[in-house]
């Protein structure tokens, strides 16, 4: 009975989607605010890990900086911004994320939180010693983080109307790549690691797509119920999956023929895909794109096309120097806003506040794209190219020690309503 009376307390005054943990938190004792939610302590580590090491592969790739201690830096570069930042970012999403699209798991806190977040900075630590503590450690440590996230969302794979399983089919795959990638980088296998890490982009971007589709869902709706605008904001499926087949598409070809013209056209069709998820911020009634958080939202799938579309474009002209430049529209630009962007709004909803848009939030968002277009479009000014190497660099880090300024007190603090979590 007093479950019961407390579940219809929650259902008149609070919106259920962010709290349907609630009923189920676990009664541990002394909790603290940083470790009462699974998103507080990674974001907490991952907003200055993010301005640290972005400021260091810029100071890198700018000639100011070797690293002596890392042999092949620039596949080592390019698995951490895509690997170690994931497992961050995935564990923030799901451990949020996964008691909310399933009422009744545990929500993951306390001392088992305190555990896997170890796990995730001990993984870093072998990362940047990788020379001195053996590849062999830092692949055992980072595939057990992603053996631990397929473990904690086996709720969403093995649910059997499978509603959010393509979650957890995208991480076995990305697992499996991993797996793939360390092979390789210890001799069992003869695939380069560039060619692997190429793979991963397209299945990180799958999964960016599909998380963003229930962020979407969630954020848009919350938006346009705090505005009062009386609508209701639908994520197609067909688009998503249109886009998602388009991408495996393009990957796997490039994988296998990647100097074929085919894959210039295949680019193109792919950008177009990703472009047209835009098409359902459109609603019947109501106009909705003069809105903050739906504008940050759209531009992820923008810049995730305008990569698509330059690199299409680049081959059919078969200059294969620039691809990997404009490649950066699709890792620094899109992938790094939507980590950007869902921190943001996790940061508001989850800590028991209203999306706000501001001049912090606005600046956030407007560096991450400039410094996009200045590190994608170096090959247009060679000249000045070890400059945009650091200042682009610089630019992308900014947004994250804003971050920091803005919800460190949110995350270091207790909800705002009153709620667990």
């Amino acid at each position: 009975m007093a479950n019961e009376l407390n579940e219809n307390k929650l259902n008149k005054e609070q919106p259920l989607h962010a709290t349907n943990h609630y009923l189920y938190y676990p009664d541990e004792k002394n909790i603290p605010p940083y470790l009462a939610y699974g998103f507080r302590p990674v974001f907490l580590l991952l907003a200055p890990y993010m301005v640290i090491s972005m400021i260091l592969w810029g100071l890198v790739w700018s000639g100011v900086l070797s690293i002596p201690f890392m042999n092949d830096t620039l596949t080592w570069h390019i698995y951490e911004m895509l690997f170690g930042i994931l497992t961050a970012g995935v564990m923030a999403f799901l451990t949020t994320g996964i008691p909310e699209l399933f009422p009744g798991m545990v929500p993951f806190v306390g001392r088992r939180l305190k555990i896997i977040v170890v796990l995730w900075i001990l993984s870093r630590i072998s990362f940047w010693t990788i020379d001195i503590t053996g590849i062999y450690l830092a692949a055992i440590l980072n595939i057990g983080m992603l053996v631990w996230l397929l473990w904690f969302a086996k709720e969403a794979v093995l649910d059997p109307l499978q509603r959010h399983a393509s979650l957890g089919y995208s991480l076995i795959v990305i697992l499996a790549i991993e797996v793939w990638f360390f092979s390789s980088m210890l001799g069992f296998a003869s695939t380069n690691g560039l060619s692997i890490l190429t793979v991963a982009i397209g299945a990180i971007v799958i999964l960016v797509l599909l998380a963003l589709r229930r962020v979407n869902m969630e954020a848009v709706n919350e938006l346009m119920e705090d505005k009062g605008i009386d609508d209701i904001y639908i994520s197609r499926p067909p688009l998503t999956n249109l886009a998602i087949f388009c991408v495996a598409i393009f990957t796997i070809v490039e994988f296998l023929y990647p100097q074929n013209s085919a894959l210039g056209w295949i680019g193109l069709a792919t950008a177009a895909s990703i472009l047209a998820l835009t098409s359902d911020y459109i609603l019947k009634d109501k106009f909705i794109l003069n809105q903050g958080y739906v504008i940050y939202l759209a531009l992820i799938p923008i810049l995730l096309s305008i990569g698509y579309a330059l690199m299409g474009w680049d081959l059919l002209n078969d200059d294969f120097y620039a691809i990997n430049h404009f490649r950066h529209f699709i890792t620094s630009g899109g992938i790094g806003l939507s980590y950007l962007v869902i921190m943001m709004i996790i940061g508001y909803i989850h800590s028991g506040r209203h999306l706000t848009v501001n001049i912090y939030t606005n600046m956030m968002v407007f560096l991450i794209v400039l410094a996009t277009c200045m590190r994608s479009l170096i090959p247009f000014f060679e000249n000045y190219t070890h400059e945009m190497y650091l200042y682009s660099s610089i630019l992308w880090a900014i947004p994250f020690a804003i971050y920091m300024k803005v919800f460190y007190s949110f995350l270091l603090n207790p909800r705002a309503d009153g709620i667990k979590g």
